[in-house]
């Protein structure tokens, strides 16, 4: 019986080993790809992490998440950041500079850009927690030809900030449901409604 036990639970160690060892690497590329192309889902991508990461014995689980998290995302928007400077400097511009004016309507543009003036590296930290608004306060510091050392000094805790965010919602909804599979569910559906809600009720907004 014991021996059964023992073998049971070497079992799910090494099952939880090699969920790890795939795991963290695919969340860092994902999260890295979708810092550079933002249509990846990144917050639930991390939220989904953390549920999994709930269930697991593993002491440091959910510390791993964290770090991988935050510095895939860190990564992801220096380059982002580097490629829209290169594109500044190039009399015909790039594709990077181009994607991330297409995302970055000239409403939020000014209004990133009259938080940046007034509030400078704190509405960086911000923008990371407001769905889609990463993009507008990237391009304004852009437009405000901030180097990259001055925008990576702000984003540093922006992105500790969003991975931490997303990892609490994770946790709660591992921590709501026996199965890791209902929490996966309830941490995404929790997520796509958070990014949905502002622009749904921009448009409440201008239709009244």
């Amino acid at each position: 019986m014991a021996a059964a036990a023992g073998s049971t639970a070497a079992t799910s160690t090494s099952t939880e080993s090699t969920r790890q060892a795939i795991g963290y690497p695919t969340l860092f590329l994902l999260v890295l790809i979708g810092a550079l192309v933002p249509v990846v889902p990144t917050g639930a991508l991390v939220s989904s992490a953390a549920v999994v990461a709930f269930h697991q014995t593993a002491p440091f689980a959910l510390a791993l998440v964290f770090v991988t998290a935050s510095l895939a995302a860190f990564l992801g928007d220096a380059a982002l950041y580097w490629l829209g400077r290169r594109g500044l400097r190039s009399k015909n511009g790039s594709r990077w500079l181009e994607a991330i004016r297409a995302r970055a309507p000239e409403e939020r543009l000014e209004q990133a850009q009259g938080k940046l003036a007034e509030h400078g590296v704190a509405v960086l930290v911000l923008s990371r927690l407001v769905p889609a608004g990463r993009i507008p306060v990237m391009l304004a510091c852009l437009l405000a030809e901030w180097p990259l050392r001055r925008f990576a000094r702000g984003n540093a805790p922006a992105c500790l900030a969003w991975a931490v965010t997303y990892q609490v919602i994770g946790i709660l909804g591992g921590s709501l449901f026996p199965e890791p599979w209902e929490g996966v569910v309830a941490a995404v559906g929790l997520t796509v409604v958070i990014s949905v809600a502002p622009s749904a009720w921009r448009r409440v907004r201008s239709a009244v």
